[in-house]
């Protein structure tokens, strides 16, 4: 068969493409930056595209060519910089749908338990619009409610879930005790295959047999990446609002963090299967992670994951106050120039280098200019290391050591080069 995934690149569509490419179908997967994922799976036919953007009707017609089946696998979260949940969850679907009735291919929708303290939320109410539509529409569908996926990889919550284990000596947790259903990402792909094949129709919940607590999952992960055990320092939900209100505004810059409001507002009850009648047992959590033993780039990629953030942070603030603090006293920074150029072109570098620190301090806040504002750090760090050794070369000497201090700055700009991506 011929099948388009949508959201082929994300962590469940990743392992669902190549569950459907194994089982010989042809795979055609559509990604915003398919690029690395045309790379690490060439046998998918790989399409560019944005699904905030394919809202008409006609935007489907090209791809649903000679398409016998169409397996949703993208979402977001929440608004930000870099999606827009109604756009894709509920308009894109909805056009879809409407120009998939020509040829009436197989729609299967990857969604979630959509009621509950969270139901009202654009993330869950866009999924429940799209859902109540496919099952309208006449077309032959599957609806699939996944509780939450555990795998090889991780991304998002799972991510989340693997930091929080690795933290020293304590577990700091929101919502400890909220009950949470797990899966393995291929029991999604096995759920899949099979409604491919027809075995399966309807509405369907994916969940193991088993309920656990946050903190119960969380210390099953640390036993998975070889940690002692730690004791949970249970944190009342309004010390974490804080926190969420910050990854909500990272959220204004693009940057996906699983801590934001809607993620909160939805462990605040726990992560359960749907109340529907169809439901497929599936792997546990202890089952799926000894099925996928840790190395040390998981630990390595937990103890990362929550620095991630400070080292941006950090680095915007070091660039941010090299700009600014010579700002206040811009004769005297200005001094170091004038044994080589005349007073006002020493006063005119000085604002440019102000400029361009305070413009580099900004632009890494900014998720999808953090990677060029990095590779600016390190093209403007190298600059200035050049030019103060040819210019002033005792600077190195100086028990301030501004040169010297250079070198870090260099160091934790790399890590953050090195940890940057997502998926």
């Amino acid at each position: 068969m011929n099948i388009l995934i949508l959201g082929a690149t994300g962590f469940i569509g990743s392992v669902v493409a190549a569950r459907l490419a194994a089982d010989g179908h042809s795979v055609t997967g559509l990604g915003r930056n398919p690029g690395r994922a045309r790379l690490k799976q060439p046998a998918i036919h790989w399409r560019q595209d944005d699904l905030a953007r394919m809202t008409k009707v006609e935007d489907w017609d090209d791809l649903l060519k000679d398409q016998h089946a169409v397996v949703n696998c993208a979402g977001a979260l929440q608004d930000s910089l870099s999606d827009d949940v109604t756009a894709t969850q509920a308009d894109a679907m909805l056009a879809l749908y409407t120009a998939a009735k020509r040829s009436q291919p197989l729609i299967v929708q990857i969604s979630a338990r959509t009621a509950g303290a969270a139901a009202v939320l654009p993330f869950l109410a866009t999924k429940r619009r799209a859902d109540e539509a496919l099952a309208a529409s006449g077309l032959p569908y599957v609806i699939l409610r996944p509780a939450v996926v555990l795998g090889r990889n991780a991304h998002g919550g799972s991510s989340l879930i693997r930091a929080l284990a690795a933290f020293p000596l304590v577990l700091p947790l929101t919502h400890a005790q909220s009950p949470v259903e797990t899966l393995s990402a291929d029991d999604v792909a096995q759920a899949v295959s099979r409604a491919v094949a027809g075995d399966l129709r309807g509405d369907i919940v994916l969940a193991a047999d088993e309920t656990l607590t946050l903190a119960d999952l969380v210390h099953l992960h640390r036993q998975w990446l070889g940690l002692p055990p730690a004791r949970v320092f249970s944190l009342a939900p309004w010390l974490a609002r804080p926190v969420t209100w910050f990854a909500d505004l990272s959220g204004l810059f693009g940057w996906r963090s699983p801590l934001r409001s809607t993620a909160m507002t939805v462990m605040s009850e726990g992560v359960r299967g749907a109340d529907v009648k169809n439901r497929l047992p599936s792997t546990s959590a202890a089952a799926t992670l000894a099925a996928n033993p840790s190395g040390v780039q998981d630990l390595w990629f937990a103890r990362l994951y929550l620095l991630k953030p400070i080292v941006i942070s950090g680095l915007s603030a070091f660039w941010l106050l090299s700009g600014l603090i010579p700002l206040l006293a811009v004769t005297k920074a200005s001094a170091h120039f004038l044994p080589f150029m005349p007073e006002a072109a020493a006063t005119a570098l000085t604002l440019v280098t102000c400029v361009i620190d305070i413009a580099l301090g900004v632009a890494i806040l900014v998720r999808p200019l953090a990677k060029r504002a990095l590779l600016g750090m390190l093209a403007v760090s190298l600059a200035y290391l050049t030019g103060g050794t040819l210019l002033e070369p005792a600077l190195w000497l100086d028990p301030l050591g501004p040169l010297i201090k250079v070198l870090p700055s260099i160091l934790l700009t790399l890590t953050a080069l090195a940890t940057l991506d997502e998926r």
